[in-house]
């Protein structure tokens, strides 16, 4: 690979006169303020261009000076990260010293963590949302002023979460590398994940840590006791704009210690997932007669990654995506891959809102596989035609199934799987069928990773190949640290065809309803929806949770009758966990109600507030009940489940204490 060469020669020097404050600012990223109380290092650089090599250009100054400055700041109240990292209106965080405060003190906290020593190699990426090019060049210079020596940023700036991931792990010093041989000590991902994007919406930051996982609780509850003490951070004045559309191994030279290198967005997750699935296989899969697939990138940054993949590596035709550009508004849409958000390629896949087969509809003329993702590439949605596949059952599949993927077929199958508590138990019934321990954790991807990463961390059981997933449209394996969207969908193209090698041409190829329908009949379906209060007043919320569990956690349900349809709490509880590995506890984290059916089947129905949220509180209320009996399996989730939502909302008086008649959303 010829690699180009942004130079910048740095010699330091000391500054005899404080420029004004103009020559500093740049008031579009909001870096400079009060510089009269500032301490500076500062560099000479010299703009030029020769040969074939790229050259910044400063302006007219052919000897600007670039700073190193100690800018002196206050704490910002609400800077604690949620389940995956911290989410803002994206006003807030172009406010004055917002970002600047929140990486200065995540730095800090990684540097702890480190052993008191600087990291040497972060990547910086985000998904594309609004204000993603200002804050990686903000972020960019305080990594360098702090002297990390290697900042790593994809080109474009956009990177789905699991590609990060797979950098972390992956990338050595030439661009490729084997699991676990990564550089990288960690990566800052800008992201609100499945929330909107544009201006007055949502924006993130969350951190991942060494092995690629998420940050952990540990971490994040320090990063926020830093943020409430911090009182200065170092950035770089007068820094030259890094071009992030500059060719692949382009740097630049912030500092004579800390370099900007431009990245391939691509290599080490495209590495990755050739690693997990038979590519040559799918790719023949791909061009039977009777497949066909849609895939909705939903303007997000997981859209590049199918067109890498899908189409270039797989051979897909084009027409198989649609809204996989990256856009920085997702195109108006809310990029969260789920009935309701993904309405038009739900109607393209024969579905009606609920989920149901529109019976109007021939299926046999509808795509065989449709796929979503959401705005950061790591949930997905999955259905055939005319049949909606749960996020829960898309796992209890994927488990059941493992034979048909070679990451897990090829180590003998799967050594653990793990869900958050909130998904349905039909994971947990395959995995005891067939053997394989099975956990269950709090929701937050974190929680997977000291599982994930058993052995490698702790030398402790190994529990790879790992399969895990969320209800919340999340699935992944330890491939990266992270749940992984076009995993999933990989995933499901290696089932079908398993499926259908035995299919000859011309026949009809066995379908997404086919395969999940016979896995009910084998193991039952767990009827399974979540109904989301988003923007509720965090004080109704609050008292929400409060009710239930002073009236059932904490107080005695035995006498508790059966409502008019037969429907009887028989049991409360609070969620806590236990770290298997290393023993960390987590608490509150999220109510149970456990109900009996008129059959005598089990039912339940968690309430829980979403930690993704960047204003108000979401309520989420999340409903299950067993079905064994095959010939009941054919109703669509939210009928079957009415009459146990109507009894909880009835119980919590979820509509008198917030004023809500209805779920804002229905899943």
């Amino acid at each position: 690979m010829k690699f180009h060469t942004a130079t910048i020669a740095i010699a330091a020097t000391l500054l005899a006169a404080i420029p004004p404050l103009e020559a500093f600012a740049r008031p579009s990223f909001g870096v400079l303020s009060r510089l009269s109380s500032s301490s500076r290092t500062a560099y000479n650089y010299n703009v030029a261009s020769r040969g074939g090599a790229i050259y910044m250009n400063s302006g007219t100054d052919a000897k600007a000076k670039a700073e190193v400055v100690d800018i002196p700041t206050a704490p910002i109240e609400g800077m604690r990260p949620g389940t995956s990292g911290l989410r803002k209106k994206v006003d807030v965080w172009m406010g004055e010293h917002y970002v600047e405060n929140f990486i200065q003190s995540l730095i800090d906290t990684a540097v702890d963590a480190n052993g008191g020593k600087m990291l040497d190699t972060i990547v910086v990426a985000g998904d594309g949302r609004y204000y993603n090019n200002e804050a990686i060049q903000t972020i960019a210079r305080l990594l360098a002023a702090n002297g990390i020596k290697n900042i790593w940023i994809p080109q474009s700036g956009i990177m789905s979460t699991p590609a990060v991931s797979a950098v972390i792990r992956r990338r050595t010093a030439d661009g490729s590398g084997n699991d676990g041989e990564g550089l990288a000590q960690g990566g800052i991902v800008l992201t609100a994940s499945h929330n909107p994007g544009g201006p007055g919406e949502d924006f993130g930051i969350k951190y991942n840590e060494g092995l690629g996982q998420p940050a952990g609780e540990e971490f994040t509850d320090a990063l926020y006791e830093k943020t409430l003490k911090l009182s200065s951070y170092k950035t770089i004045s007068n820094a030259p704009e890094i071009d992030i559309d500059a060719p692949v191994g382009t740097e630049y030279q912030l500092t004579p210690t800390s370099a900007v290198t431009i990245i391939d967005p691509f290599q080490n997750y495209l590495d990755a997932l050739k690693s997990c699935f038979d590519f040559d296989q799918l790719r023949k899969f791909g061009q039977r007669d009777g497949f066909s697939m849609i895939f909705d990138g939903m303007h997000g940054a997981g859209g590049k990654f199918s067109q890498r993949v899908l189409v270039e590596e797989l051979g897909l035709p084009e027409s198989s995506l649609m809204r996989c550009n990256p856009l920085p508004d997702f195109g108006k849409c809310h990029p969260d891959p789920n009935l309701t958000y993904a309405s038009e390629l739900v109607k393209l896949l024969g579905l009606l809102p609920d989920g149901a087969a529109d019976p109007s509809l021939d299926i046999s003329t509808l795509p065989a596989l449709g796929a979503a993702n959401d705005g950061d590439g790591d949930r997905n949605l999955i259905a055939g035609a005319g049949f909606f596949v749960t996020p829960s059952d898309s796992m209890a599949l994927i488990c059941d199934n493992w034979e048909s993927i070679p990451q897990f077929s090829s180590k003998g199958g799967l050594n653990g799987v793990a869900r958050s508590m909130p998904s349905s138990a039909a994971l947990d019934v395959v995995a005891e069928a067939r053997g394989i321990p099975c956990f269950v954790t709090p929701t937050g991807w974190k929680f997977f990773g000291n599982l994930m990463s058993s052995k490698e961390s702790f030398d402790g059981i190994d529990y790879g190949p790992f399969l895990c997933g969320e209800e919340s449209f999340g699935t992944g394996s330890d491939h990266v640290r992270e749940k992984d969207g076009l995993w999933a969908v990989l995933a499901w193209m290696s089932i079908l065809s398993k499926a259908n090698e035995n299919v000859g041409d011309g026949e009809t190829l066995v379908g997404v309803k086919d395969i999940v329908t016979s896995h009910w009949a084998k193991y039952g379906r767990h009827y399974y929806c979540r109904y989301d209060y988003e923007g509720v007043d965090s004080d109704d919320a609050n008292k929400v949770m409060d009710m239930i569990r002073e009236k059932f956690v904490n107080s005695d349900v035995s006498s508790a009758v059966a409502s008019e349809s037969g429907i009887k709490l028989v049991d409360a509880v609070e969620f806590s966990y236990t770290d298997p590995v290393d023993g960390s506890q987590t608490s509150k984290q999220g109510l149970i109600l456990n109900f009996q059916l008129p059959t005598g089947d089990p039912a339940r129905v968690v309430f829980r507030l979403s930690g993704t949220g960047s204003a108000g509180a979401t309520i989420r209320m999340y409903l299950e009940q067993y079905e064994k009996d095959s010939s009941k399996h054919d109703m669509s989730a939210p009928v079957a489940l009415k009459d146990l939502a109507e009894e909880a909302l009835s119980l919590v008086q979820m509509e008198k204490t917030t004023g809500r008649d209805a779920p804002t959303v229905i899943t």
